[in-house]
């Protein structure tokens, strides 16, 4: 029953709205008092009840919002008398998905980072507020306000058959075409993210001609729906006529009808008219690149962009085709790429300015089409690339807009081109800032092309001092420049940056890479809002273990919102190997917080889409929430935030087992492999932003020697992304057995010693063991072993018998799997594997041996941190906590098992077992554990202690040196050369100030500091667990 005029909620509208004005202005105490006082009136009335729930979530009373809202949903189910309207509904459901919202917050450590409790509880608060509408329509059909709030409900769970239901229901009522679109819609989505067959779309196009044989259309919104619905059944005749129609005036603006027209045409066939559609286009809009694209692959008959582009689908962009006109005759080919290029000539002559790109790019794309099809030629592409320069080689954009084109010739002519740009260096602009972009093209081409790789040492050196003072000469050009404006030519340093870098590798002179993050640091003095500047020095300071400083920058990145999603890759996989476990907890919290937030909001925008009848974004909003819910950073991070808790936790066996506990409720592995393996993983992003030492996040070079001459990182680029999906899904899934398998190996201990087991009168489940055996097998096969196969690996390894390199690159996981196995052993007693005097249980001196020579020997091996390439700090930090971390709460299990109660051990008379041979493996695990732990703080004490003045000194040497003039340092010295010379009149005082104030060695003290706190905090983490171990020695 609608609400009566003057009314709300069946109560006077003048004694609601002083409590919404309270709301309004946060005035919640105030508006507490005039709930209460309206609730003394109308004690009987849900909507009441509903704005009171409402105060108190907005007051942050979860608990009693709640209360109070199942309150007035049981007053709406049992009395027929009160009211029922859409404004006590929708309030109410308001605040089910805002407690929500809160629960999120409050428990999110908590619940979340068990893997999707929220989205259960998120499930059952929607479902209440979803049966309180379905109870309503229930109880008034034909409620046409209640039954859009049921559909708004059924659009935030995502059920699109019945969206679909109720959607169709309305438009019987009514007949209106809006609730007509919002079925076809749900239609749509059943098909394109749901398990609709395509036959579905034959029932939405039959009820939209329907519709329209009464009715017709009014909304331009309703036409592209009717079109996207014919198009995905291949119908694009249909379409055409459709769009040809009288329902074609729908669209006002003539471009965008002429584009689909276009786009039509070219799926049905008719190229040729097509390409005459296109050509109409680029007349209106002659700076649309995509469009000539398309107009020329019509022109050649190329129909691999539309069998390749996904119907329907604006999130997932479709990628770099091959074209293939192979078809036409050498005849044919070529008169229609002379029309093409006639029909390109006509624009640039009717462009008449600088600024459209789309024409000029148009000669380009014909000479690369001929190259592509075996009938270019090298030497006019180069002209044509050599006349793009001269008009727009000053751009910033140039460089890239020529990479692809640049691909199709053979290396010679690329370093021909080359050589041309140079020699025309003379004719260059004489306008500053043209004559500067056009000099940074000809760095970024040289980069480009792999040339930056062929050069010797010498020439790659000379080009970073030349981008250096190409810097320093042109800084004067942003002297009135305000500070968040981009000033001319800060790419150099970036460039320059990029060079020492590479420098470093070829040479392993750490003075280099210390000179590179010197002129970062001085760049973002002078302007701090250079995000390539930071997102360089993250990755800098991480490859130099200074993670501290690497988050301080990323930070400063304010990265917010979705760019969690596409950025937190610069930052994440470092801080997960790193010791500094309350920033990386801050890093997961935030990033997570996000997804979930959105994932649960996103279909608010869905319904706001269907509300404003823009039904495309209707598509594209779900399809975009779909995208983020398979995101492979997204499940990684939902692996690694519970074993962050299980570290932070190792140290105590009863909170960890609480922890554990709710892990154990979870879905199990098959189930949550499954839900990895059906489905595929989408990566979003940003890779363009990583620097070319790092391309992707489990790939750096500067930890492999340098290849030669003949290798450039930019080939191999796409070839390693290809194979990333796999590598992400392996990590995931072996990441995912991890944190079941310390609760088993727990259980697994704590049942080992029989007599204590008999005395406490416990039952060893023999399925746990089982189980064990099952994820152990499962995590070999990940490894790359059966699991006896694997077995004999780590054994050999440990004998000699196999060198250690077998582990490859995963001596983390195959410790992980020895400490697991061991576990097992423990509670199976299948290996049977002893030592020579068949006292001491063999799996507990494998694990102990293992731990011990891959620790201690990664210990003395590591110099000072300050002057190691490639630190294995990681390495380290991730034994220490994550085998050795295990293996101790193994043992405190065994411990504990080993000390039974007082009282049970009176009655039941349990034996001692302090002399058992599994005692005595304890024992010595306890002592072997406490001398790894102490080797490893001797030495980060040591590096901590060593003088801060010195350690600086060790940087500044490395770099500063005047004496000389190769090597490290010559980059630096034209910055200095600029410090010592400043002029506030040249530069400006800004700029001159910030110069004035720079100093290298608070830089170099900066480091110094962050490699001591990153150390620090890993020498407390060891301190607590030799702590635990000296504990554990005086309990067995």
């Amino acid at each position: 029953m609608a609400s009566k005029f003057g009314m709300a909620g069946g109560i006077p509208e003048r004694r609601v709205r002083p409590i919404w004005d309270a709301i309004d202005s946060r005035q919640f105490k105030n508006a507490l008092k005039l709930s209460a006082s309206l609730l003394s009136k109308y004690p009987n009335s849900p909507y009441a009840l509903a704005l009171k729930a409402l105060i108190l979530e907005r007051m942050g009373k979860s608990d009693e919002a709640l209360s109070v809202c199942l309150s007035a949903k049981e007053l709406l189910y049992t009395n027929d008398s009160v009211l029922m309207d859409e404004l006590t509904l929708s309030t109410l459901q308001i605040v089910f998905q805002r407690l929500d919202h809160c629960q999120c917050i409050f428990t999110f450590l908590f619940l979340f980072l068990i893997f999707g409790h929220l989205i259960i509880l998120f499930a059952l608060l929607v479902d209440l507020a979803t049966s309180c509408y379905e109870y309503a329509c229930g109880k008034f059909l034909n409620n046409l306000e209640i039954m859009m709030g049921l559909f708004n409900c059924y659009v935030r769970e995502y059920s699109f058959v019945k969206q679909q239901q109720t959607a169709i229901k309305m438009y019987k009522i009514v007949g209106e075409e809006r609730f007509l679109l919002w079925a076809v819609c749900s239609i749509q989505l059943q098909v394109l993210c749901g398990n609709g067959g395509e036959k579905l779309l034959l029932l939405a196009e039959g009820l939209l001609k329907k519709h329209i044989a009464s009715h017709s259309l009014h909304e331009p919104e309703a036409l592209i729906v009717y079109i996207s619905v014919l198009e995905q059944q291949a119908k694009y005749g249909d379409a055409l006529e459709v769009l040809s129609g009288k329902l074609g005036s729908l669209l006002v603006i003539e471009v965008d009808r002429l584009r689909i027209q276009g786009r039509l045409l070219a799926r049905a066939g008719d190229y040729a008219t097509a390409a005459n559609i296109y050509q109409k286009v680029l007349e209106s809009c002659p700076d649309d690149w995509e469009c000539f694209q398309h107009y020329l692959d019509c022109l050649l008959e190329d129909g691999s962009y539309w069998c390749n582009e996904p119907l329907n689908d604006s999130v997932h962009p479709p990628k770099d085709v091959e074209r293939n006109s192979s078809h036409l005759t050498d005849e044919v080919f070529i008169s229609r790429l002379s029309n093409a290029s006639a029909f390109a000539q006509k624009l640039q002559a009717e462009a008449g300015n600088d600024f459209i790109r789309c024409p000029y790019l148009a000669n380009l794309e014909i000479e690369r089409r001929k190259q592509l099809q075996g009938k270019g030629d090298d030497d006019k592409l180069i002209e044509v690339l050599m006349q793009y320069f001269f008009r727009f080689g000053h751009l910033a954009c140039f460089a890239s807009d020529i990479e692809g084109f640049l691909r199709v010739l053979p290396f010679g002519k690329k370093e021909e081109f080359l050589e041309k740009l140079i020699k025309s260096c003379d004719s260059l602009s004489a306008v500053p800032t043209k004559l500067l972009g056009q000099s940074i093209s000809l760095f970024k081409i040289e980069e480009l092309i792999g040339n930056m790789f062929k050069i010797p040492v010498v020439e790659l050196e000379n080009s970073a001092i030349r981008m250096a003072q190409m810097y320093c000469k042109n800084l004067p050009l942003s002297k009135d420049l305000d500070q968040q404006e981009s000033m001319h030519g800060e790419e150099l340093l970036s460039m320059a940056c990029n060079v020492l870098v590479q420098l470093f590798w070829r040479t392993r002179q750490l003075g280099y890479l210390l000179e590179a993050i010197m002129i970062l640091e001085l760049g973002l003095t002078i302007r701090r809002h250079v995000w390539q500047y930071k997102i360089l020095l993250v990755h800098l300071y991480s490859y130099l273990g200074a993670y501290s400083l690497s988050y301080e920058w990323y930070k400063s990145l304010e990265v917010k919102n979705i760019l969690l999603e596409s950025v937190s890759h610069h930052i994440l996989p470092q801080m997960l190997v790193s010791p500094l476990w309350v920033d990386l907890n801050d890093v997961l919290k935030d990033y997570l917080k996000f997804m979930d937030d959105h994932l649960k909001e996103s279909a608010d925008l869905t319904s706001l889409a269907y509300r404003h009848r823009n039904y495309s974004k209707v598509i594209e909003f779900v399809q975009f929430k779909e995208r983020l819910q398979h995101s492979n950073q997204y499940l990684m991070a939902r692996l690694e935030a519970p074993i962050l808790q299980l570290k932070l936790n190792a140290n105590n066996i009863e909170e960890e087992e609480c922890i554990l506990e709710s892990l154990k409720s979870r879905v199990h592995f098959p189930e949550f492999s499954s839900e990895i393996g059906g489905k595929s993983l989408t990566f979003n992003e940003d890779m363009q932003s990583r620097p070319w030492w790092t391309p992707i996040p489990d790939k750096n070079y500067l930890l492999e020697p340098f290849e030669g001459v003949s290798f450039c990182p930019r080939e191999n680029l796409q070839q390693q992304r290809k194979g990333r999906e796999a590598n992400v899904r392996t990590a995931i899934e072996k990441r995912s057995l991890v944190p079941r398998m310390i609760y088993l190996s727990i259980q697994c201990a704590s049942a080992s010693l029989k007599e204590n087991i008999e005395a406490n009168g416990s039952m060893y489940d023999p399925k746990i063991s089982s189980e064990l055996r099952f994820l152990l097998e499962r995590y070999a096969k990940i490894l790359g072993f059966p699991f006896n196969d694997a077995i004999q690996v780590v054994v050999g390894v440990l004998s000699g018998q196999k060198s250690s390199e077998a582990f490859n690159s995963d001596t983390v996981d195959w410790l992980n799997f020895a400490v697991f196995l061991n576990a097992w052993n423990l509670g199976s007693h299948e290996l049977g594997l002893s030592d020579e005097d068949g006292c001491r249980p063999g799996t507990w001196h494998i694990v102990n041996s293992l731990l011990e020579r891959y620790i201690v020997e990664k210990v003395r091996s590591m110099g000072p941190l300050i002057s190691s390439l490639g630190c294995d700090l990681p390495t380290l930090v991730q034994l220490v906590t994550e085998p050795l971390a295990w293996h101790g709460l193994i043992i405190q299990s065994c411990v504990r098992s080993a000390l039974p109660s007082g009282k049970r051990k009176k009655k039941s008379g349990s034996v001692d077992q302090s002399n058992s041979p599994v005692s005595n493996a304890i024992r010595d695990s306890i002592q072997s554990l406490c001398s790894i732990v102490e080797e490893v703080t001797k030495w980060l004490r040591v590096q901590i202690k060593k003088s801060e003045d010195e350690n600086v000194e060790i940087i500044l040497s490395s770099f500063h040196r005047k004496e000389q003039t190769v090597g490290p340092g010559q980059v630096f010295q034209v910055l200095q050369a600029l410090i010592s010379s400043t002029s506030d009149t040249e530069l400006g005082d800004r700029i001159s100030q910030t110069l004035k104030s720079w100093s290298h060695v608070d830089v170099a003290r900066k480091l110094v500091t962050g490699q001591r706190k990153v150390m620090s905090e890993f020498l407390q983490i060891c301190d607590s667990k030799f702590k635990l171990l000296q504990s554990l020695k005086q309990q067995i």
